[in-house]
């Protein structure tokens, strides 16, 4: 059975690997935001249409960035826990942020 301190550990790991991921999108959820705004400054505001449209081809293309190295780490975390040798309790503690 697992002491109260070690399932207290538990839970403070996966809320640490829950803020890690929420950190990483943050910037790009911004970054998205933002772009959003500028676009519809520049096309409605400004009356520049053709900046409004191209400055709202950001949003997509920030998120996809952000997509792409998101998945490029899960990738990496899992070739490391699919390694010749690893015991499962060793991949499950790296997966979680324990190691």
């Amino acid at each position: 059975m697992a002491s109260k301190q070690q399932l207290a550990e538990r839970d403070v790991s996966g809320q640490a690997a829950e803020e890690v991921s929420e950190q990483a999108m943050g910037p790009a959820v911004l970054a998205a935001a933002a772009s959003v705004g500028l676009a519809w400054y520049y096309f409605f505001l400004r009356g520049d249409r053709e900046r409004g449209l191209f400055v709202g081809l950001w949003p997509p293309t920030i998120l996809a960035f952000a997509s792409y190295f998101n998945q490029r780490k899960m990738r990496q975390q899992l070739e490391m826990i699919t390694r010749p040798g690893t015991s499962l309790k060793n991949a499950i503690d790296s997966m979680m942020g324990n190691r």
